[in-house]
């Protein structure tokens, strides 16, 4: 016992115990998902909806190639980029005077894009890399079709401008236009990114 009249317990002392507090757990709160991660999650729950749809249904191990260009053209009726078609006037027309009856479809860099997520998707959800439908060269293929034809029934052409910066790294900058549904041009985006694309 401490003599000395202070109230404080002398650690030397065989009568008192030292009860030491213990540190404070550390609890990790999970951030939510980045804007690419909850969209590639909600392009993979629609691919699976779109499988199990099918007439008949598809389980994802007999899909294909042909099967992902299917899902692809299904998704044109909710596109919102007008394409003209040949005979139309306004065909190869940047900016046309006046609507028209063509059809709104799935910009091609919207479809790239989809294709990235899909195929990323498809390997962390546990697909191998040499049996993914969403890199086969028939997607590819179709890819690139839908972007030529894009070009030339809307008249913009996907312009890909490499640039070399003063730091003696290169970096692509990449200008792609983007629609805004009503067939009249639309904004173009830059970026500085690397740019990376399936096709």
């Amino acid at each position: 016992m401490n003599l000395s009249g202070s109230t404080d317990p002398d650690p030397t002392d065989p009568e008192v115990t030292l009860v030491t507090t213990p540190e404070p757990l550390s609890v990790s709160v999970p951030h939510p998902p980045s804007r690419y991660e909850a969209q590639k999650r909600r392009d993979w729950n629609t691919f699976l909806q779109y499988l199990s749809n099918h007439k008949p249904p598809l389980t994802l191990s007999r899909c294909s190639g042909a099967h992902v260009i299917e899902f692809l053209k299904y998704l044109d009726q909710f596109g919102k980029t007008k394409v003209h078609v040949t005979g139309c006037p306004y065909f190869g027309h940047p900016t046309p005077p006046a609507p028209c009856a063509c059809q709104l479809k799935q910009a091609w860099g919207s479809l790239d894009a989809l294709i990235g997520r899909l195929r990323a998707a498809y390997e962390e959800n546990g697909g191998q890399p040499e049996s993914n439908p969403f890199g086969t060269r028939a997607v590819r293929i179709y890819l690139r079709e839908v972007r030529e034809s894009q070009a030339k029934a809307r008249g913009v052409p996907y312009e890909k401008k490499r640039k070399r910066p003063s730091g003696g790294g290169s970096m692509a900058t990449v200008k792609v236009s983007v629609d805004d549904g009503d067939g009249g041009g639309g904004d173009d985006i830059s970026s500085s990114a690397p740019a990376t694309s399936t096709v």
